[in-house]
């Protein structure tokens, strides 16, 4: 039924309250699991605006270490489950990124957590689940974490 689940993530726990839903789902549809991870977008500077462009390179880099070694302990844990799992880090707007990323990937569910830290007109979910809930063009599970 789900051969494929799309998780995005962003290294909070609140967003790893998804993650004991994705490994039942898994583990009884025998799916494949694609972990996405979205960078921040690239530095944008105002005309007159000065950086030390190797320290931004250097904590580019580590940013990247830290994403990939994340991404390693979800495909180790997973993966000792039985669990078939892939990681992905994409960069841009989140949103988009993840419509782009269920697609490529060919999923057929979207599962993710909702941090509901928006405003008054978002008190059920959080602003990426609203919309990715009201883009996807996909079944999306979401559960509302709790908790920091």
């Amino acid at each position: 039924m789900y051969n494929t689940i799309l998780v995005p993530l962003d290294g909070s726990k609140r967003a790893e309250a998804i993650l004991a839903h994705v490994e039942a789902f898994a583990g009884q549809f025998h799916s494949k699991v694609v972990f996405l991870i979205v960078a921040e977008d690239p530095m944008m500077l105002e005309i007159d605006e000065v950086i030390d462009m190797g320290a931004y390179l250097d904590g580019r880099q580590q940013r990247k270490a830290e994403l990939d070694a994340y991404l390693a302990r979800l495909l180790d844990h997973f993966g000792k489950k039985g669990i078939e799992c892939v990681g992905r880090i994409g960069s841009g707007p989140v949103v988009k990124t993840i419509f782009e990323t269920a697609r490529s990937e060919k999923v057929d569910l979207v599962a993710m957590a909702s941090h509901g830290w928006g405003g008054l007109a978002r008190t059920s979910y959080g602003s990426v689940s609203a919309a990715v809930l009201n883009g996807i063009d996909r079944p999306l599970f979401v559960v509302r974490s709790n908790g920091a």
